[in-house]
C-alpha cells in the first residue's frame, strides 16, 4: 500500500470506528457551522475542499453522493471532523461520501 492508500484505510476505519455510537447525533455538535444537520456537513466539506461546483454529485434512490473525493481532504481532515460528518449522516460507500435522503 502506497501513503494514499494508507491515508484512506485509516479515514475507512475512522467511519467505522465511531459510526455506530455517533451516526445522525447532530445534537452532540457543539460550535454548529448551520443549524441544520445537511447544511453543517455540506459547509464543513467545503470548508475542506472549497469548489464552485454544486455538493451533491449524484442521486439514488434513498442516498445522495457528494461531490467531494474523500482522497482530497485525507490528508487534511481530522478525527474531530469526521465525528462531525457521521453525526450529520455522512458515511463512505466506495469512496465517497454519501447521506441518505
Amino acid at each position: 500500500m502506497n501513503n494514499s492508500e494508507d491515508k484512506m484505510a485509516k479515514l475507512e476505519e475512522l467511519f467505522e470506528q465511531y459510526s455506530d455510537d455517533e451516526f445522525l447525533k447532530f445534537g452532540r455538535i457543539e460550535n454548529k457551522l448551520h443549524r441544520r444537520a445537511d447544511m453543517h456537513a455540506f459547509l464543513l466539506l467545503d470548508k475542506l475542499v472549497s469548489s464552485d461546483r454544486g455538493i451533491v454529485g449524484d442521486a439514488e434512490h434513498d442516498k445522495i453522493y457528494l461531490d467531494v473525493n474523500p482522497e482530497d481532504v485525507v490528508e487534511i481532515i481530522t478525527v474531530e471532523q469526521v465525528i462531525e460528518l457521521i453525526r450529520c449522516g455522512v458515511y463512505l460507500e466506495d469512496d465517497c461520501f454519501c447521506m441518505f435522503t
